[in-house]
């Protein structure tokens, strides 16, 4: 049986994270709180932002920068 959240990004109850996306504290609040389609539309904006931008993700401060952006997300 699917996981339920209140998800932060849809505002709403939905299906949430299978896994942590990341093996980490921030990983851990986003499987906690980020459903399946709130990680969704974040990775459609990250995409965007990593191209504007031109940020590589094997860069420690493209890293950081996207982080800050998905905090705000």
């Amino acid at each position: 049986m699917s996981r339920l959240i209140d998800c932060v990004v849809l505002k709403q109850q939905a299906e949430g994270l299978d896994t942590p996306p990341y093996p980490n504290e921030l990983g851990q609040r986003i499987y906690d709180n980020v459903s399946k389609e709130g990680w969704k539309q974040w990775m459609e904006r990250a995409i965007t932002i990593i191209n504007e931008n031109g940020l590589s993700t094997a860069d420690e401060k493209s890293v950081e920068l996207l982080e800050q952006h998905m905090l705000g997300f």
